[in-house]
């Protein structure tokens, strides 16, 4: 796959893309013989839950929840223990110069994930990034193209404006940046946002970004507003080191993980760890008590009776509009 357009084009129509798809959500049925001017729609959560040793706890009821939204509680109205749920996940692997010396590990590591966690429905896409966003694969469910996409993952040359031996996107001038917020932008906006059910972004970077076209709260409204997970893999060199405030940010407002790989060993532990999350998840439906379709953003905490267990769940979404 060649490198996708250039941002400038491709952010109006990830723009137009992400303001207009609203998530994929059942309606509430209006009752027989009777109007309802507004309906609500539900608001599917998806959620993991660990203990003190951050073992996942899997044997929840649903009256071991509690939702609220904007401070108000919620009635769950849908509770399941998802484990066959299909799958949409997209691989993003910065490129840039800094992760050089551990590109083969992401290479090897990033294949056996994929291959691991891909069931039947499941579907994948491959992207890389630096200072430019390149689709390596669309979705699919084909192991062996996802492979050889991950394998075609190049590092930026810094002074020969090239990649993988085809012509850079910068011409021989010297290639900088890390468009790492741009790249979740694209995926979020432009890919994920027709995808229903399970949908997670995967990152394995350092998390320093320079010269991308948005900011970190654009690309997190993108994760957000199409119900994307984004995790995050921090693979740093230790002579530039990581973003660990942005990796976090980008986690924890979208219901995900980050996770420190400074080997090899610890990047498969870390693909394993995320694989496990995304098998190992409660699914949770309710109808907000603010029906108002504003489309503002909706503040959302879950917790469990057991105040001793966390739990990862999305802090938000965006109400439809109109």
């Amino acid at each position: 796959m060649g490198s996708m357009k250039k941002f400038a084009t491709q952010c109006a129509a990830a723009m137009v893309a992400c303001t207009l798809a609203a998530p994929a959500m059942p309606q509430e049925p209006p009752a027989q013989g009777e109007t309802i001017k507004t309906q609500v729609s539900l608001v599917n959560l998806f959620a993991t839950v660990r203990d003190k040793n951050k073992r996942i706890v899997g044997d929840l009821k649903q009256e071991d929840f509690k939702i609220t939204e904007d401070n108000q509680d919620q009635k769950i109205s849908f509770f399941s223990k998802e484990v066959a749920l299909p799958i949409t996940l997209a691989l993003l692997l910065d490129t840039s110069g800094s992760e050089q010396f551990m590109l083969s590990a992401i290479q090897d590591a990033g294949s056996s994930f994929l291959h691991r966690i891909l069931r039947k429905g499941d579907m994948a896409l491959v992207m890389s990034f630096d200072s430019d966003v390149d689709l390596l694969s669309d979705f699919t469910d084909d192991h062996g193209q996802l492979d050889r996409a991950v394998r075609r993952s190049r590092i930026n040359i810094p002074s020969g404006g090239s990649i993988g031996g085809n012509p850079g996107p910068v011409g021989s001038r010297q290639i900088t940046g890390t468009a790492l917020y741009d790249a979740i932008y694209l995926a979020c906006g432009e890919k994920l946002n027709t995808e229903a059910g399970r949908k997670a972004v995967v990152i394995v970077t350092d998390a320093q970004d320079e010269g991308s076209k948005v900011r970190i709260e654009e690309a997190i409204e993108a994760a957000q507003r199409t119900d994307t997970v984004i995790h995050v893999i921090l693979v740093a060199d230790p002579r530039f080191g990581a973003n660990t405030g942005a990796a976090k940010k980008l986690a924890e407002e979208t219901g995900g993980r980050v996770l420190n790989a400074s080997s090899e060993k610890k990047l498969m532990e870390a693909f394993d760890e995320i694989s496990a999350e995304l098998r190992s998840q409660y699914t949770l439906g309710y109808y907000p008590t603010n029906s108002q379709r504003d489309g503002k953003f909706r503040k959302i905490k879950v917790e469990t009776a057991n105040h001793d267990l966390k739990v990862l769940a999305r802090k938000g979404y965006y109400a439809p509009k109109g």
